[in-house]
């Protein structure tokens, strides 16, 4: 069975990639198959679990850095965090920019009431060029991703609607995809070197 899944996976992305001649932005909802497509473009993944946040509201915007992405989250009524839940302080969109850009973000993106419980609702997920994804998600292991195969991705956004009930807009696990990398430790310390060498000829 775990052979034949690897399979399956390795068709859908051969797949992907022939659709991706084709397609500026390609959208993904299998996290394997996001990281498998990313991994035969040789470009990095990175994960942000915001478990290192603590509980408790913070004032919008929100900045943060996973790996050598810095990005910035913002919510009209400031921005919640609750056992490594990323949300909205009020039922309303919560965006995301991602400073130079990504070639990838994807994540578990769903909906929450007041108290954190994940509750089945429509989610909205909008691309700085308006690509989109619509879906109905009542699971918080729902997986989204997008991967653009032109310009780099700079900006999401997450909304989250329930008839008859107010509903917060939750990221868990998000994931970006870019080629820049974090230098190596070695590499840091020589370009410390470089830059007090520069400062004593300055």
């Amino acid at each position: 069975m775990k052979s034949l899944t690897g399979f399956c996976a390795v068709a859908v992305v051969a797949s992907t990639l022939a659709a991706s001649a084709s397609a500026a932005i390609i959208t993904f909802t299998q996290q394997n198959v996001w990281e498998g497509y990313s991994a035969l473009q040789s470009i990095a993944v990175y994960t942000e679990t915001f478990n290192g946040i603590a509980d408790g509201f913070y004032a919008s915007p929100y900045s943060g850095t996973t790996g050598p992405v810095n990005w910035t989250a913002s919510a009209t009524g400031g921005i919640f965090v609750q056992s490594g839940l990323f949300s909205t302080n009020n039922p309303e969109t919560l965006t995301f920019n991602f400073g130079t850009g990504v070639n990838g973000v994807a994540g578990n993106f769903f909906a929450t009431d007041i108290n954190f419980n994940v509750v089945p609702a429509f989610v909205y997920l909008t691309l700085n060029d308006g690509t989109s994804y619509f879906g109905y998600i009542d699971s918080q292991t729902a997986y989204t991703g997008f991967f653009s195969t032109d310009a780099l991705i700079t900006g999401l956004q997450i909304q989250a609607s329930q008839p008859g009930g107010a509903v917060y807009p939750t990221v868990d696990n998000m994931q970006f995809a870019t080629n820049d990398v974090v230098p190596a430790p070695g590499v840091l310390a020589l370009l410390g070197l470089a830059g007090l060498a520069g400062r004593r000829r300055r």
